[in-house]
């Protein structure tokens, strides 16, 4: 009897960490050492995120986190990071009507916490405090990217995010 239970579930649907990897990185300080004394306004700061997904073979897909924030105070840049946070998936057993929806939202929310302290932590060795990227809700992103045009601005993603 247990046998057929276990055969059930490795058929059901898997999706396996095979790797995460910083793919690219960059930090930009130029307005030290005179930025980190200015501390009498806060920097204006904008972040952007997308998700790019691409098969590698099999049942692999490489699902990356591209995550740009700067920081500017009267027009000049106070740092600017650029990351690509990546993992190679394995993805078992998903129905390919649900690829999409498991690469574009699953993956990015199992990989977000890693690149938001990633940014946390430089931003904070850069002499800033931490910045703290909020959560980001990828279905919803995902859905604003699939809405007609027209449907853009009803569904337009929170302030950070975009695909």
């Amino acid at each position: 009897m247990a046998q057929p239970e276990a055969n059930e579930a490795e058929q059901g649907p898997k999706v396996t960490v095979r790797v995460q990897y910083i793919k690219d990185f960059s930090f930009e300080n130029p307005g030290a050492p005179r930025a980190l004394a200015d501390t009498a306004d806060p920097p204006q700061i904008q972040v952007n995120v997308d998700v790019e997904a691409r098969p590698m073979g099999g049942s692999h897909y490489e699902v990356a986190l591209h995550v740009n924030a700067s920081a500017k105070k009267n027009d000049a840049n106070v740092f600017v990071i650029e990351l690509v946070y990546a993992a190679l998936f394995s993805l078992e057993n998903i129905p390919r009507d649900r690829l999409e929806t498991v690469c574009l939202v699953e993956c990015p929310r199992l990989l977000f916490p890693f690149a938001r302290r990633i940014v946390a932590d430089t931003t904070r060795e850069g002499g800033y405090p931490p910045l703290l990227l909020d959560p980001i809700d990828f279905g919803r992103l995902l859905r604003a990217h699939r809405a007609p045009p027209g449907a853009a601005a009803t569904a337009a993603p929170p302030a950070g995010g975009k695909r």
